[in-house]
């Protein structure tokens, strides 16, 4: 608001439609600067929501994280990452190393603001729930949006309730009804590859250092790709409503976590519909004649835990006029999940949305173009992230013998060549 030639300070409501890791982690940084924030979700109980696999946070999202969080609640995450400090490893269909990096070489002596971290989706959500039961508006399905005459914006539920903000923004994720309405004309694609994922409890499991410690990027020589990580239980297991007994919603047992992404015109039609059993036998069949270890765990892990999803991505998008409706996360940049920053990035959207807000609150900044600033900035790196990911998935599905012959002969020469070897252990600390 401008008064005289000058920007005032601006009483604001912020509503955000979503309540996954971007729209929480946003919430808590307007609370924590004073700025009134409302989430609506539409999961009615917390464990609605829970999905027990691990991810990996990385310096941008710990950033996010110790910015947008009150002391206190920086400090319960850090209490529930995971122990585990193992590194990364790329090696092939025989778990033969092509290169592999310590824990120290990839972000040596970094502040725990700049660190990586292993966190269960679990706990994460429970962290970022803190403190916010009076923000937090569960059993919440938001249908549509309207701007009244005065601009300011109402959400309507589909229980026949609505609300109205300053800002409505959409971290509603990657079948964001916001962003149907926003941006009609956004799509996302099919990539075309199909992804599998389960989970190898390593109590009494018999499998190599390198699956119990560091993360693996499997290269084989032929077509497919595998992703493995660790999880080891929290310093402190955060779970304030007890989950079902199942090993899916357990975050407090050790386990390793692997994916297979392949073409789907390799897998069975109706690979995405099969039972966990059935899809361990897919898998094990796509793999046969890999090093026995790799074999052992996929084969060894619960099936209740082994599911399939077709992997999809977000198109890019020309930028459109700003108004007073904005997205975070997947609902705008949604990703594959082969390069392991969809939530980072979604965190650090939060992160510079709550910078932008907070700016328009304090009277440094009128509104809109402090929103058309970080739709911009957003755009920039999210589209970036989502480039990244799609070309990861699609090497993953290619079955290119001779491209994938080249990429493991250059990693075995960054094995063996100093300079070489710290500038790629740089980039994986980004």
């Amino acid at each position: 608001m401008r008064l005289g030639g000058m920007t005032i300070p601006q009483q604001l409501h912020i509503m955000i439609i979503g309540g996954g890791i971007g729209g929480l982690c946003l919430a808590q940084g307007l609370r924590h600067a004073g700025i009134p924030v409302t989430v609506y979700e539409r999961t009615k109980v917390r464990t609605d929501w829970l999905q027990g696999y691990r991810i990996h946070i990385n310096p941008h999202g710990s950033r996010a994280l110790h910015d947008c969080l009150p002391p206190a609640i920086w400090q319960r995450f850090l209490d529930s990452v995971s122990l585990n400090e193992g590194g990364i490893g790329f090696a092939t269909e025989q778990l033969d190393d092509l290169v592999r990096f310590t824990g120290a070489e990839i972000l040596p002596e970094a502040d725990p603001a700049d660190a990586h971290y292993g966190a269960s989706r679990i706990s994460l959500r429970e962290v970022l729930l803190s403190d916010l039961d009076d923000v937090v508006r569960l059993g919440k399905t938001f249908e549509r949006y309207e701007i009244g005459a005065d601009e300011r914006v109402t959400a309507h539920f589909s229980d026949g309730t609505s609300a109205t903000a300053d800002i409505l923004i959409g971290a509603d994720g990657a079948n964001s009804r916001v962003r149907q309405q926003l941006l009609p004309h956004a799509q996302r694609i099919d990539t075309g590859i199909l992804a599998v994922a389960g989970k190898h409890r390593l109590d009494g499991a018999d499998l190599p250092r390198t699956l119990r410690e560091d993360v693996n990027i499997v290269i084989p020589a032929d077509g497919g790709f595998l992703l493995t990580a660790v999880w080891q239980p929290d310093h402190q297991t955060i779970v304030d409503e007890a989950p079902p007994p199942e090993f899916l919603l357990d975050n407090a047992t050790a386990y390793t976590f692997w994916a297979y992404a392949d073409a789907a015109s390799r897998l069975p039609a109706d690979a995405d519909t099969l039972s966990g059993a059935d899809l361990k036998g897919v898998v094990l069949n796509r793999t046969s004649g890999w090093a026995p270890a790799l074999r052992a765990l996929i084969g060894g892990s619960n099936p209740a835990t082994v599911n399939a999803i077709r992997v999809r991505s977000a198109t890019p998008v020309d930028p459109w006029r700003t108004g007073r409706v904005t997205l975070v996360g997947d609902a705008i940049h949604n990703m594959t999940p082969m390069a392991g920053i969809g939530a980072n990035t979604a965190l650090r959207d939060a992160d510079l949305l709550r910078r932008q807000l907070i700016a328009v609150a304090n009277g440094e900044q009128e509104l809109l173009p402090a929103l058309h600033e970080y739709e911009q900035r957003m755009r920039d790196y999210g589209f970036a992230a989502v480039k990244q990911s799609l070309r990861n998935a699609r090497q993953a599905g290619s079955a290119n013998r001779i491209a994938r012959g080249a990429f493991r002969t250059v990693l075995r020469a960054i094995a063996g060549m100093p300079p070489l070897r710290r500038r790629m252990s740089a980039s994986l600390g980004r």
